[in-house]
């Protein structure tokens, strides 16, 4: 066929472009209840992961009274030495968003370290002594506490 001006044209039938508001509303649906299924799972996986900077810090601490012990025989300060905790800045002993310190003061015989976080893990406190007693003193709504060990995951019990 041709029109008037002599060009050739075909009659082809119009296809659809783009897509239709139940379409649209179908994907934005299913985006929004993987969304909400994931990012609870994202947000507890990143805690756990800042949880290490606690159990770490705390251990690298113990490390530094246990050697300060060695050479003083005692964990209190001493005349010419103060322990590791009280002579280190607190900025030396923070640990990702958890600040470690002693509870009290050393005595000659035992010392008490907690890791109190700050930001994302606030509300969580874990302790350790001169024995290697692990402790989760406090821990959020939804995470529970322990007497005996260090509990990094929501899940874990004691």
């Amino acid at each position: 066929m041709f029109n008037r001006h002599g060009f050739r044209f075909c009659f082809t039938p119009r296809t659809a472009r783009g897509f239709t508001l139940i379409e649209v509303m179908i994907t934005v649906a299913i985006v929004g209840i993987l969304a909400a299924v994931a990012f609870p799972s994202y947000r507890d996986y990143i805690t756990r992961g800042q949880l290490t900077d606690a159990t770490n810090g705390l251990s690298a601490v113990r490390a530094d009274m246990e050697r300060y012990f060695q050479d003083n025989r005692t964990y209190a300060s001493v005349t010419g030495f103060t322990t590791p905790c009280a002579s280190t800045p607190a900025s030396a002993r923070t640990f990702g968003h958890f600040v470690v310190s002693c509870v009290g003061t050393p005595t000659a015989t035992a010392f008490t370290l907690q890791a109190v976080g700050s930001g994302q893990v606030a509300g969580f406190t874990y302790t350790i002594d001169q024995i290697d007693s692990r402790a989760t003193t406090t821990a959020p709504t939804g995470w529970r506490t322990c007497a005996t060990q260090w509990l990094t995951k929501k899940s874990q019990t004691c």
